[in-house]
């Protein structure tokens, strides 16, 4: 993984800190409903942060394919450089 993805996996798992109740460490392969245990709807709010943060939009339907931080990342970085 690139520094870049490293640096955007941090900036991510720092938002998702309202998310982690169980207060894991978040990685790339933390997996949003399994070890965070949010529902869609905390996933939601969340994406509309990141595209505030980022000034970008992720298509809804590339959603259902992500399940792990890094996964997310990658959606977010493919955003960015579009």
């Amino acid at each position: 993984m690139s520094e870049i993805d490293q640096k955007l996996i941090s900036e991510i798992s720092e938002m998702l800190s309202g998310l982690n109740k169980a207060g894991i460490e978040i990685s790339a392969d933390t997996d949003f409903n399994a070890d965070l245990n949010v529902d869609s709807v905390a996933v939601m709010d969340f994406v509309l942060m990141v595209e505030d943060k980022y000034d970008i939009s992720i298509p809804i339907n590339l959603l259902s394919e992500v399940s792990t931080v890094g996964q997310f990342a990658q959606v977010v970085a493919k955003a960015r450089a579009d």
